[in-house]
């Protein structure tokens, strides 16, 4: 599915390739929190490296991505956490109408056109489409509801989400 504006097609085209560990998808951790101890790096293409001035004093960093290997959307799911099914976009599951998909991670160093990184909970070879600085005067909310997610313990969470089951 290819989103669509009054008949419009949107062209991504990737920035980058993020390179990780991660290489099967049922054993790669789900969320960069449970995923603290990956490393990876994401490597810019030249073309717009001159993009990456300055990241080097952000601690953390969004890298937003597509999620080159989801399979077909799907608008039910049943996320790793639950047996209970939910919409899609009560989700983060990766089967979306847009493959889309966002990780917060701990800038590590940047090397030239590469930038290390902690939390690595991405497939390795994945197109990287954008980078945004993790700003915690705009981006920290000191109290939200967490929907679904309230109702499930920590200890079943990192178990889950560290795919150490």
């Amino acid at each position: 599915m290819i989103a669509t504006v009054s008949g419009e097609q949107f062209v991504y085209r990737p920035i980058g390739i993020i390179r990780t560990e991660n290489t099967i998808p049922d054993k790669t951790p789900i969320q960069p929190v449970y995923a603290a101890d990956r490393e990876g790096r994401a490597e810019i293409f030249s073309e717009v490296v001159e993009g990456l001035r300055d990241i080097e004093k952000f601690s953390h960093l969004y890298l937003i991505y597509h999620f080159h290997r989801a399979g077909e959307p799907r608008l039910i799911v049943q996320p790793f956490l639950e047996d209970v099914e939910h919409g899609i976009f009560a989700t983060r599951a990766p089967v979306r109408p847009n493959a889309i998909g966002f990780s917060v991670v701990e800038l590590i160093r940047r090397e030239g056109a590469t930038l290390y990184f902690r939390g690595a909970d991405i497939l390795d070879g994945t197109p990287l489409l954008d980078i945004k600085p993790y700003i915690a005067r705009f981006d920290h909310i000191a109290l939200s509801r967490n929907g679904w997610q309230d109702g499930v313990d920590e200890q079943t969470a990192k178990r889950k989400g560290g795919r150490k089951e």
